[in-house]
């Protein structure tokens, strides 16, 4: 896809011998929500690791606005525009509220813009507002998972990767998440999705890819993915 923000071609990641992904493509254009669902185990979060600069690939590439990144350290690609809110939510828990927010930023010395970014962060999640001194590690899970994603957005990022947003969350704090990932994408933000929701993530987004033991098996419009027999059988309980 010539005009892809993201083109991975042939990615391969073994944990020692142990392929979990096995030579995938996929391609994100600017500006679009991509999902990416399969079952537990499929390779989908590895993979994710890997284009963020966690993991190593074994094989293949990954070009990231024309420029190849295979392997390149995860600080680098943060300061380039792609950024990750982990599977697991990873947020500093003997840091404030605050103080993760300023982390998002450490790329940054424009002080009056991260302060004004901080400013939209609690707007955005009023209850981070309120809750701006408290160590994070004391946050329930939704609150957690607003701050994971209102520290990446703290690096300005051009490309978010997502890894399970609504993972071990309540139905209504999953609505607010996803409100704000819709939000995110409107304001220009292109967006990889994991998510164990197959519904709400093609529902979301415009594309997606379903991953199967480390492979690609099918792709196409998200609309046209919730119509497939095989994936309503497979990831909608249908």
């Amino acid at each position: 896809m010539p005009d892809a923000l993201l083109h991975v071609e042939g990615l391969k990641v073994a944990y020692g011998g142990i392929y979990a992904v096995k030579g995938i493509d996929l391609d994100v254009r600017a500006g679009e929500m991509v999902a990416l669902i399969g079952a537990n185990g499929a390779g989908k979060t590895t993979t994710l690791k890997a284009l963020s600069g966690l993991l190593m690939p074994a094989a293949g590439s990954v070009r990231y606005d024309g420029h190849d990144i295979t392997g390149m350290p995860a600080f680098e690609l943060v300061r380039r525009g792609l950024a990750l809110v982990p599977e697991g939510r990873g947020v500093f828990a003997r840091l404030t509220v605050e103080e993760n927010l300023a982390m998002g930023a450490y790329i940054r010395n424009d002080k009056a813009a991260i302060a004004a970014d901080c400013e939209r962060a609690y707007a955005t999640f009023p209850r981070l507002a309120e809750r701006r001194a408290q160590l994070a590690g004391t946050l329930s899970g939704g609150e957690q998972q607003m701050l994971a994603i209102a520290r990446a957005l703290m690096c300005k990022p051009r490309l978010l990767l997502l890894d399970e947003p609504s993972m071990g969350l309540a139905p209504i704090v999953v609505q607010k998440i996803f409100e704000t990932i819709r939000t995110v994408a409107r304001e220009g933000v292109t967006l990889l999705l994991i998510e164990q929701n197959a519904r709400l993530a093609l529902q979301t987004c415009d594309r997606g890819y379903v991953m199967e033991s480390g492979l690609i098996t099918l792709s196409g419009e998200a609309k046209a993915l919730l119509d497939n027999a095989d994936v309503r059988r497979a990831y909608l309980g249908e």
